[in-house]
């Protein structure tokens, strides 16, 4: 938020904020100092850092012998190279005019960061779901990355530059009205609001779009532990255990799953009671190191298999690494802001999605840091490859308006909103960004295809 409306934690109910329409009036004054047409404006600066640099740089401390891996997920595609690069966004991100407005963002919002997952009664809905870099931030760099994101995939899919620019432009649209909307709302109010499965197929106009979701739910509905049983389990001398499948999946020692399963009893006390309890009626019967994603690749994370009392009661449990966002130098410099990182994604995951997994928690294995989750949790996403124009443009729309709801969730909807105004005057400067920042995404791609050509840089495809 801007120092000089909320210039201290809320920590107290006898201290009045300030009144919503001086938030808009101030969003809309900083239009002096950042038009909005200025949002359009992308030219890689003389002192640009090189990409390969900025990558080397987030694989240190990385597992060596997986950097190779998360390479050739990188160079498989310009959005690959996307995903794994939100390092490279932030740096170029953090030098583009920005108002200044706070909210807590994602730090990692694309396309392929928004999907399906159950909520905590078993109902699908659809939100974020990365949030391995979030921390308050920019509105910007959020809309900025995803913006840019829709436009690298409709490439991709080869779709038309008109094509792009129309989801573009309904993802901005879609931003910009559901703040609007929101922030007219109670506090209280916003926090509730969820797009769950029967509000997604209402929210989606396009035949070929519904029919995808109804795919993806299906297909998401059937990821729980006990459909897991039988493809990552089997079962050894009397004893059900993780299937290993080098170099993705692979068991740990004895000496590293006594560490971590004495970091899992400290990761029950940072759950509430009730599902403390729960969890202390499972035992941990197997722990597997296991590839996931792109950006995370490198990084620790582990698949945790716990038997209830009975073999069919199985609960399986991720870890996952947490490192310092990416974000965090642009906005706290060189201090640590946050004592855990796990901590941080739970704390800001919990702010951002309406609902979020309730067995969300983190532990500290050695100086690492981790949040734990569950591992099947009716995830899913949606095909980009499989939605035709129309499609695109209805679907990035839907992921303008959920972004839009995690920032009105935290802070700022008010003032951004006095910012964007009602017409398309952003719409229309964040589809230029979008389209230039695309042609710099896929030099950046290409820079690193490059380098992995002449062996410069090592890599492992199709892995």
């Amino acid at each position: 938020m801007l120092a000089t409306v909320d210039g201290q934690a809320y920590g107290s109910l006898r201290t009045p904020g300030t009144p919503r329409a001086e938030r808009y009036a101030l969003g809309r004054s900083l239009r002096k100092q950042v038009p909005r047409s200025s949002l359009s404006e992308w030219s890689p600066p003389d002192d640009r850092r090189d990409v390969l640099d900025l990558l080397a740089e987030s694989h240190e401390g990385r597992i060596s012998w997986l950097v190779p891996v998360r390479i050739g997920r990188m160079t498989a595609s310009p959005y690959g190279f996307l995903r794994g690069a939100a390092v490279v966004m932030a740096e170029d991100f953090a030098r583009l005019p920005a108002t200044g407005i706070t909210p807590v963002i994602c730090g990692d919002a694309h396309v392929g960061n928004i999907g399906f997952y159950g909520s905590p009664e078993q109902e699908l809905v659809l939100d974020l779901n990365d949030f391995d870099e979030a921390h308050p931030g920019s509105w910007e760099w959020d809309l900025r990355r995803l913006v840019a994101s829709v436009w690298v995939a409709g490439r991709q899919n080869s779709m038309s530059e008109d094509t792009c620019a129309d989801a573009v432009t309904s993802c901005v649209a879609s931003y910009r009205e559901q703040l609007w909307e929101l922030s007219a709302q109670p506090l209280l109010w916003r926090s509730f609001q969820r797009l769950d499965l029967d509000r997604l197929q209402t929210a989606a106009s396009d035949d070929a779009l519904r029919q995808e979701l109804d795919r993806a739910a299906r297909k998401a509905r059937s990821r729980t532990s006990d459909r897991a049983l039988p493809r990552f389990t089997e079962q050894h001398r009397g004893r059900r255990r993780i299937v290993e499948e080098p170099p993705l999946i692979t068991r740990v020692g004895a000496a590293e799953a006594d560490e971590l399963a004495e970091a899992l009893d400290g990761y029950l006390a940072t759950l509430a009671p009730h599902w403390r309890r729960i969890l202390g009626g499972y035992t941990i019967i197997d722990i597997a190191h296991k590839v996931v994603g792109v950006g995370s690749v490198g990084l620790r994370a582990y698949v945790v298999l716990c038997e209830g009392s009975d073999p069919e009661d199985v609960l399986f449990l991720q870890l996952k690494q947490a490192r310092r966002s990416v974000v965090a130098p642009f906005v706290h410099g060189d201090s640590a802001w946050h004592a855990h990182q796990g901590e941080r994604v739970v704390e800001y995951q919990q702010a951002l999605q309406t609902v979020s997994d309730p067995l969300l928690g983190w532990a500290t294995v050695g100086e690492r840091q981790y949040y734990v989750r569950q591992f099947r949790n009716m995830k899913g996403s949606v095909a980009l490859d499989a939605i035709d124009p129309r499609a695109l443009a209805d679907y990035a729309g839907i992921c303008g308006q959920l972004l839009a709801k995690g920032h009105a969730r935290t802070s700022g909807a008010s003032m951004i909103a006095g910012y964007l105004g009602r017409s398309d005057k952003v719409d229309q400067a964040l589809c230029a960004f979008a389209r230039v920042y695309a042609d710099q995404t896929e030099r950046d791609h290409q820079r690193l295809v490059d380098a992995v050509a002449r062996g410069a840089v090592p890599c492992e495809p199709g892995v």
